[in-house]
């Protein structure tokens, strides 16, 4: 674990050698978010995703006294997954439609209000926002209408406000033509095609790191929210994406290095039969390499979105992050190969985007079998041997992957944390088949939290089955129809499971899909959202349910605590899924002990 100390924020300059960042010739040190439990600075509470705070007022023994302290209500409905972030007693949220709010933390009185205009009311992937990044007195966001922005913190101001696009050609000659964005100048950029974007950044040493989502999605999400979920699993009338994580400096927003989900060389990789533990995938080899040549361009629009707020290790200078689904998940056969790097798990270093190491926990991925969930940064402490710094990240398939976080070597996986059927890794048939977990199943977007108390990594997931059918489409090609039937299996899970040797110590099991986000604290204690509207918190050591509170919205975000005056504070949204049909709402509810 990272040990957090409150720092003086000072201002430094340091020279960084242009090849650290190609056409970058020296990046300022900027001041530091404040760091120590009091506050929470950033998506994961510090560069790890650990989720952990070391607050310990509220704790085992008296979290049944825990009371609302204050509740917002923020006049805006919709999916609500965002991450509040703390800074010195100032709270900092996003609304669904990219809207942010300033309150004090104690009160919950508002300080100020961005409201964002979108440049389309025709968003493709959803209205949604996991929340903001902090640095240098700023708030980051990337918008779903395809913009990354910067505000300033103390009064809601715009500092810039930058297009998120790509020329999606492969050349670095156009991408180079992006590299500074002049208002006044921007025909390179009306020219490239734009982004949508729903995860927190992350800020550090100056750099801004944000990824872009809905490049595997063929249908438009806002359909999908107003009639079945099922919409999303049907052919329809968007073509891939190609995703890409990328670093803007904070100061001004130029872009400084980019990283692509799907590789221009080498995209088919190796032809591999099995994933890496052993898994036996259902694949015409021959088939595939047969059609290479004819599908070489496939990369250009194969997918691989990046979800969530990625994790870093300053002391090796590393970044990681998951992948998602290649495109088109419907019709594989126009993919031939392993499709890399998509339903990944990623390293690359920090100062340039080069690849460190990758590994594809399901090549050639069917069924959305990836890795939407923050990758938590651990050092796992064995007996009579120097601590592994290890990388645990919970995927949609139902099991937790532990690396070797400098090497990418698999160590392990951990028991399944959701019913798996024989029905896994097997192919659509005319008949169709049910399989367990499904695209929506096991660990989805929610964060996990990490506790160096226990040892242990507290995984949210979803117990929720998809069916796979092949239909013919208009051309009479065979291709792959994904729904989530009426009735079909849909509950989740809350699993405590030690990351030394997968075990898992505990389980709680909700009626429907968990769909939240996990909080460790020192008081022993782990918080956590239900879908159908409770907020809870349990001992993490036995996974007893110690308390819960009543919200009237699916709690469908993750919780975060902080404190102000010395009084400690549990914050969570309360607005719903759309998309999922969990109860909608608007409230942000802070809960505190009586004074």
């Amino acid at each position: 674990m990272l040990t957090q100390r409150r720092s003086v924020l000072i201002t430094t300059l340091l020279a960084l050698l242009s090849c650290l960042a190609p056409g970058l010739a020296e990046v300022a040190q900027p001041p530091r978010a404040p760091d120590g439990p009091a506050n929470w600075s950033t998506y994961g509470q510090g560069l790890s995703n650990q989720r952990y705070s070391e607050l310990h007022a509220i704790n085992t023994g008296n979290v049944a006294q825990l009371t609302p302290a204050w509740i917002l209500q923020t006049g805006v409905i919709g999916t609500f997954p965002t991450n509040p972030l703390v800074v010195d007693g100032v709270m900092y949220l996003t609304t669904p439609f990219n809207h942010v709010i300033a309150l004090d933390a104690a009160s919950g009185a508002v300080k100020w209000r961005y409201t964002h205009r979108a440049q389309s009311d025709q968003l493709c992937c959803g209205s949604h926002n996991r929340g903001l990044a902090w640095g240098d007195g700023r708030l980051l966001m990337i918008t779903a209408d395809a913009r990354l922005i910067a505000l300033d913190a103390s009064n809601g101001k715009p500092v810039w406000d930058i297009p998120v696009v790509d020329p999606m050609t492969g050349d670095p000659a156009d991408l180079a033509a992006l590299r500074h964005y002049d208002p006044a100048h921007h025909d390179a950029f009306d020219r490239a095609t734009r982004f949508a974007g729903n995860m927190a950044p992350l800020v550090y040493e100056g750099r801004v790191f944000v990824g872009v989502s809905g490049t595997g999605y063929s249908a438009v999400l806002a359909d999908a929210e107003r009639k079945s979920a099922s919409v999303l699993g049907k052919p329809g009338v968007r073509d891939g994406l190609r995703a890409f994580i990328s670093a803007y400096s904070v100061a001004d927003g130029q872009l400084q290095w980019r990283w692509y989900s799907t590789a221009a060389q080498g995209w088919e990789g190796d032809f591999v039969a099995q994933t890496a533990f052993g898994d036996v995938l259902p694949r015409d080899l021959a088939a595939e390499r047969a059609s290479a040549a004819q599908y070489r361009d496939a990369w250009k629009t194969g997918g691989g979105s990046i979800y969530s707020t990625p994790s870093i290790d300053a002391a090796h200078g590393l970044i990681y992050f998951g992948t998602g689904n290649a495109s088109p998940g419907h019709e594989d056969d126009k993919r031939p190969g392993d499709n890399l790097y998509t339903s990944s798990l990623v390293a690359l270093e920090v100062a340039t985007g080069q690849l460190r190491w990758h590994h594809q926990l399901v090549p050639h991925d069917l069924w959305g079998y990836d890795a939407a969930s923050p990758p938590v940064l651990i050092d796992l402490e064995t007996p009579g041997a120097a601590p592994v710094p290890a990388l645990a990240a919970a995927s949609k398939s139902g099991w937790m992957y532990v690396l070797n976080r400098l090497t990418g070597a698999p160590l392990r996986r951990s028991e399944a944390f959701v019913p798996q059927d024989a029905t896994m890794f097997r192919r659509a048939t005319t008949a169709g088949i049910d399989v367990l977990p499904g695209a929506a199943g096991g660990a989805n977007w929610p964060p996990s939290a990490y506790s160096p108390q226990t040892g242990w990594t507290y995984v949210p997931a979803s117990d929720a089955a998809s069916h796979y059918q092949l239909e013919k489409n208009a051309a009479g090609h065979a291709v792959t129809v994904l729904s989530f039937r009426a009735g079909a299996k849909r509950a989740g899970t809350l699993s405590a499971i030690d990351p030394r040797d997968g075990k898992i110590k505990w389980q709680l099991h909700s009626d429907l899909p968990v769909m939240s986000g996990a909080l460790a604290t020192a008081g022993g204690l782990v918080f956590a959202g239900e879908s159908n509207g409770d907020f809870i918190a349990v001992d993490a050591r036995s996974g007893q349910r110690l308390w819960r509170f009543a919200t009237g919205a699916g709690v469908n975000a993750p919780a975060i605590t902080y404190a102000v005056a010395g009084r400690q504070y549990v914050a969570v949204a309360a607005g719903g899924h759309a998309l999922f049909k969990f109860p909608l709402g608007d409230a942000v509810v802070a809960f505190a002990l009586p004074q």
